[in-house]
């Protein structure tokens, strides 16, 4: 399929940053936040496309964003799915080579391979006191991807984005605590182990895909239990 009209919407968005669009993140915060990058890394899937057309005419069936499940055994967001990154070392020149450096170790991934398209605003996550600065990236040459690091993650996968954005696999998560709720959006992957994308990982994926214009109607009051997650 015809990727390239979704490789320039995406470099867009990297170029004018979240807009409106920007994710809703917890108040509160550190003065000197911890700082990370993560890889929003988009191509055309190398294996079974999405069943179902995306009713966003830039959506073709193949076109596919990288993510992997943390290891169960982490202390911190343990089998939750995530985007490949983590934080800046005094290596690293910038967020862009930080999120290709652990994309790399995380996955396996041939940076040569990915056209890096811009970098959007940095979003804090209060819980964890860092600042995050997703980088946009297109892959022009995909490498093969693997769990690298069984200790760090339970499994490496690239899914669908016309599946991600099914109104059937979308819907939100809930957190009550001390009499105090906090919504979020999640996704649904009945592929690889049947996992669900939720908390900052979702949150980024729901406002990009608000910003780009994809977003199809979806049931905003269902529920997705946190005890599907794997």
């Amino acid at each position: 399929m015809d990727d390239g009209r979704a490789r320039a919407a995406l470099a867009e968005v990297a170029a004018a940053g979240w807009g409106d669009a920007e994710p809703l993140v917890e108040p509160g915060g550190s003065a000197s936040p911890r700082h990370a990058a993560v890889l929003m890394l988009f191509g055309a899937l190398d294996r079974t496309p999405s069943d179902r057309p995306a009713v966003a005419a830039d959506v073709p069936r193949d076109l596919d964003v990288l993510l992997l499940a943390r290891a169960t055994t982490l202390r911190a967001h343990p089998g939750e799915v995530a985007f490949p990154g983590g934080r800046l070392e005094p290596g690293d020149a910038d967020a862009t080579a930080a999120a290709l450096r652990e994309s790399r170790e995380e996955t396996g991934l041939d940076p040569s391979g990915v056209e890096v398209l811009g970098t959007l605003p940095a979003v804090p996550l209060a819980f964890s006191n860092h600042l995050v600065r997703p980088v946009l990236a297109w892959w022009r040459e995909p490498s093969p991807i693997r769990v690298v690091d069984e200790r760090e993650s339970a499994a490496v996968f690239r899914v669908p984005v016309a599946d991600l954005l099914d109104p059937a696999n979308r819907g939100v998560t809930v957190i009550r605590r001390g009499g105090q709720e906090w919504r979020g959006p999640g996704f649904t992957v009945d592929d690889h182990g049947g996992h669900l994308v939720w908390g900052f990982t979702a949150m980024l994926l729901d406002a990009l895909f608000d910003r780009l214009g994809w977003t199809e109607d979806w049931d905003r009051t269902r529920e997705l239990p946190l005890d599907r997650r794997h």
